[in-house]
């Protein structure tokens, strides 16, 4: 499995007297402690342009050894941008990221939302775009929605309840074990195996403080970790859903829909995580 992070510099609330850079240095001393290979994290150079410490975050992970990818200058919704605009986004942000990576590989894209195209024919004119310009897609197989955390973590710290605070930890784990095993049964219905696992995370709080316990739980059922590349020379990969889709999805969540295959059961504690703390 490989290990990604969206959103640099800038994601969810943040904790009381927390800083953006505390997470980073956070993540980025348990990807060191715990020997991950490197670990992309994909930036929006436009989210915390008015906050100069933003540029800290993203020098610190680059410090660190960690390469960096695009994930559009501000998060934009594909959905709500034409191919053209998508491609616009792209370019804002190929600046700072070819400052930060130097002769690096920067050349990989995230979509935000994971929203790929609203429709087949804005999907492949994207896809066309961004091949053109030497662009690979850094595309996500494994993913719990780890973000729904980071707000009410945010919201409990402030209100100094603890019972709270075990209760996310708890329902982070639960939902991250959860969604391994279904991401894997999505893999063995399309490929008839387990494909190289790409790992989607957010660069928030509670993901700080949760990740060495979250790679504990992944060593346990014996994941071993890879690089961004190692994993996407899956040949699952060379696979395009080539649907449009506007409520996105994972890519073996598209290619289930593709296949007309039905999804096994799952489930997240959306109103208990939006409830908490309140």
């Amino acid at each position: 499995m490989a290990v990604t992070f969206d959103d640099l510099p800038v994601h969810g609330a943040m904790p009381p007297g927390m800083t953006r850079l505390e997470i980073a240095h956070s993540i980025l001393k348990t990807l060191q402690r715990e020997k991950l290979p490197a670990v992309y994290g994909f930036i929006n150079g436009g989210r915390g342009a008015d906050d100069p410490s933003s540029l800290s975050v993203l020098q610190a992970w680059r410090e660190a050894g960690q390469p960096l990818g695009n994930h559009t200058w501000a998060h934009l919704d594909l959905n709500q941008e034409t191919s053209d605009e998508f491609g616009a986004e792209v370019l804002r942000n190929e600046p700072l990221l070819q400052s930060l990576m130097g002769n690096g590989d920067w050349h990989w894209l995230r979509y935000p939302f994971l929203h790929e195209g609203d429709t087949v024919e804005k999907r492949r004119a994207v896809r066309s775009w961004l091949a053109a310009h030497g662009y690979k897609i850094a595309e996500v197989s494994m993913d719990f929605e780890d973000y729904l955390w980071n707000e009410p973590y945010a919201r409990c710290v402030a209100m100094h309840d603890e019972a709270s605070i075990a209760k996310l930890h708890d329902t982070y784990l639960a939902v991250a074990d959860q969604y391994y095993g279904v991401f894997r049964e999505l893999s063995r219905l399309v490929y008839g195996r387990d494909v190289k696992y790409v790992l989607l995370m957010h660069v928030g709080a509670f993901d700080a403080r949760m990740l060495p316990e979250l790679l504990k739980l992944y060593r346990a059922k014996g994941v071993k970790f890879i690089t961004l590349a190692d994993a996407l020379a899956d040949p699952a990969y060379r696979d395009d859903p080539d649907i449009g889709e506007p409520s996105g999805g994972a890519f073996l969540e598209l290619m289930m829909q593709k296949n007309k295959l039905k999804f096994p059961a799952n489930t997240k504690p959306y109103k208990e995580l939006e409830a908490m703390c309140r």
